[in-house]
């Protein structure tokens, strides 16, 4: 499963990662303890995680709006079935995206890692439906979403001039 080429597997066996015999487990355990089902698994906060595991991480259609527009939460079981290994680990690796997705704190995991998640999320196969795209800045969506504009923030000195 991992496929590391000269000095960078030196690199990627140092970085810090859960240690793991089986990594479908491995990636169960990241998936909970990083929160990816906070958002990428409908009602998952609400019903305090008692969601059954068949329905994690398909997405859902509640939207995250704030200065950025309305982003909504990938499926990512259909997205895996799209995307072999190595295009997964160079996106989280990478990307730089919307908001409310940590990608600042996602490309810092180390590969091993990335790869046990991809195992995982793999493992459980395809289900659900594609969620909607996002939606521009100062466009109403259609669907329901939480609202993460600041509120009461002290204005600034620009502001009070």
């Amino acid at each position: 499963m991992m496929s590391c080429k000269g000095d960078a597997k030196e690199e990627i066996i140092d970085a810090p990662h859960v240690q793991w015999d089986n990594p479908v487990e491995a990636g169960r355990y990241l998936v909970t303890i990083t929160g990816c089902n906070d958002c990428h698994t409908n009602g998952y906060l609400m019903m305090e995680g008692k969601v059954a595991e068949e329905d994690w991480l398909t997405g859902s259609p509640v939207g995250w709006q704030g200065p950025w527009g309305t982003t909504y939460p990938t499926n990512l079981r259909l997205l895996v079935e799209e995307w072999n290994e190595e295009i997964w680990v160079e996106t989280l690796r990478n990307r730089k995206a919307l908001p409310p997705m940590p990608w600042m704190n996602i490309n810092k995991m180390s590969e091993y890692d990335m790869r046990a998640i991809y195992a995982y999320i793999k493992s459980l196969g395809p289900n659900g439906e594609r969620m909607p795209l996002a939606v521009a800045p100062g466009q109403e969506p259609q669907t329901p979403y939480l609202s993460l504009f600041p509120q009461n923030m002290p204005l600034t000195s620009s502001e009070t001039e």
